[in-house]
C-alpha cells in the first residue's frame, strides 16, 4: 500500500517543505537560531524538500545524496537557487576524502532526517560527520524507533495488507522475508526492506553511541505520532508523554519518531 509520497515526487516534496517550515525549524532554533548565511547541510537530502525550509530562511545550503536520479529531481526543483550560488546538491558518498577535504568544518547545522535508521554502522558513521562541523555547532537527527509500528517501512509494501500490519518487520529475518515473498513483493522490495531491518536503530543505541563519542545531546523530543504523519494521514502530531517516554525500551514500541539536536565540541 504504497503512500501518495512513494509515487509522487511533487507530493513528497511538499510535505517535506510544510513539516520543516512548522515543526523542524521551530524545534532547532530552540537551541539553534537560524541567521542569514548560516551553511546547511542534508545527507540523505532527496529531491530536497527539507532544505527549501532553510534556504527560505537565508541559510546557505548543500543536500548530498548517493541516488543520482533524486539529486537531478533535486537540481530541477532548485535551478535558480543554484545558479544564484544559494545552494548545491551532490550525488556523493560523505565517506570520500575528496568530500571531506572540501568540507571540513564548514557547517553550522547538518541535519539527518529520516535517514540515520538507512545507513549502516552508524556507530562508525555518527562521529565521523562531526568532522564536517564548524566548532560547537549541531547535527540534528529525526528517525523512527526500530520497534516502532511501522520502523520496517512496511508502508512501502506492495501489498495493502502488509503495509497495514504494525510491528510484523520485528519477526526473525527467516520468517520476515518468507512473509513478504508470500504476500508478492518483488525481490527488489525484498531486499530494500530487508537492508532496513539491519540498519534500524532503537533510541537507547542512538543515545549509547552519542553517550561513547562524548557528544552531546542539546534537545530531545520524542513523538507518540509523527509530525509528518499530519501530512501523510491527517493525524495531529503529538508529543510521547514523559512517563512512556521514561521506560527503557518499552517507549520504543509506542514512539514512532525522535528528534534529537546533538552538539559536538
Amino acid at each position: 500500500m504504497a503512500l501518495a509520497q512513494h509515487s509522487s515526487v511533487d507530493v513528497r516534496f511538499k510535505q517535506q517543505v510544510e513539516n520543516s517550515q512548522d515543526y523542524l525549524i521551530p524545534f532547532i532554533e530552540e537551541v539553534l537560531p537560524l541567521e542569514k548565511g548560516m551553511r546547511v547541510m542534508e545527507i540523505g537530502c532527496g529531491e530536497g524538500g527539507v532544505l527549501r525550509a532553510f534556504l527560505d530562511r537565508g541559510t546557505s545550503c548543500l543536500g548530498v545524496d548517493l541516488s543520482v536520479p533524486r539529486i537531478e529531481r533535486a537540481k530541477a526543483f532548485f535551478e535558480e537557487d543554484i545558479k544564484q550560488g544559494n545552494i548545491d546538491f551532490r550525488a556523493k558518498n560523505v565517506y570520500d576524502d575528496d568530500f571531506l577535504e572540501e568540507n571540513r568544518a564548514s557547517f553550522d547545522l547538518i541535519l539527518l532526517k529520516d535517514t540515520i535508521e538507512h545507513i549502516p554502522e552508524q556507530e562508525k558513521f555518527i562521529p565521523y560527520i562531526t568532522q564536517f562541523l564548524k566548532p560547537n555547532r549541531f547535527i540534528f537527527f529525526g528517525f523512527p524507533p526500530w520497534r516502532m509500528p511501522f520502523g520496517g517501512h512496511q508502508q512501502t509494501c506492495k501489498s495493502k495488507v502488509l503495509g497495514m500490519t504494525p510491528y510484523f518487520h520485528l519477526l526473525p529475518m527467516p520468517l520476515y522475508k518468507g512473509v513478504l515473498k508470500t504476500f508478492g513483493e518483488t525481490d527488489a522490495n525484498v531486499r530494500a526492506l530487508e537492508e532496513i531491518k539491519e540498519t534500524g536503530i532503537s533510541l537507547a543505541r542512538f543515545e549509547r553511541i552519542i553517550k561513547h563519542n562524548h557528544l552531546e545531546i542539546a534537545s530531545k523530543r520524542l513523538y507518540l505520532i509523527n509530525p509528518i504523519y499530519r501530512f501523510k494521514f491527517g493525524l495531529k502530531p503529538r508529543i510521547q508523554s514523559k512517563f512512556v517516554g521514561s521506560i527503557p525500551y518499552f517507549k520504543d514500541f509506542f514512539t514512532t519518531a525522535g528528534w534529537y539536536i546533538i552538539k559536538a565540541s
